[in-house]
């Protein structure tokens, strides 16, 4: 199935028209258990399901014009980016909403190195990546592919083109940076 996806992926980047269709029964499981991992770090009373993350980040993902997938890696890679920027944009436009707007917030478990308790506002933790990223781009994708995309060492450290072991190291550091900044 991995080598069928990255065919597909091929394909869509060549511009076969009928592959986004293909595509999509073998990732969509993937993609939906993706957001709903996102979905249960947020309240309870979110009012964005999985199944309508999955259709939106997709039909960003193969509206792409010129896109160059390069494995099945990558477009998991860019789908958990699609999925935080749809969630930012969604916090976002609750937190402006002229009733008040109550603010998303993520709970960053285990994975990130916070307590279950400790949540942290989803436009504050894409602030504090941002700033991230000007820091050190690698260390911010680490967290995106890791937290938002669910990505394993080793899955990042291929996505990234980078060894396990260096994806380590900067997780390690991320998270203690992202903890320091978000503490405060």
């Amino acid at each position: 199935m991995v080598n069928n996806v990255t065919v597909l992926l091929k394909k869509m980047s060549d511009g076969d028209s009928a592959a986004p269709e293909e595509l999509l029964p073998l990732v969509y499981d993937e993609l939906r258990k993706l957001a709903a991992s996102y979905l249960r770090k947020e309240r309870s009373d979110h009012t964005l399901q999985p199944t309508a993350l999955v259709h939106e980040a997709y039909i960003r993902l193969v509206d792409w014009e010129n896109s160059d997938w390069k494995n099945r890696a990558h477009f998991f890679a860019v789908a958990a980016q699609s999925m935080r920027n749809i969630l930012v944009d969604h916090a976002r436009r609750k937190k402006t909403a002229i009733h008040g707007g109550n603010l998303q917030k993520l709970a960053l478990d285990e994975a990130i190195g916070f307590s279950q308790s400790n949540e942290v506002d989803l436009v504050d933790l894409d602030d504090a990546l941002g700033e991230l990223e000007k820091l050190d781009d690698r260390q911010s994708k680490i967290v995106e592919l890791r937290f938002f995309g669910g990505l394993t060492i080793e899955e990042t450290a291929h996505a990234l083109n980078v060894s396990p072991m260096t994806v380590s190291r900067d997780w390690n550091f991320a998270k203690a940076w992202l903890y320091r900044r978000l503490s405060h």
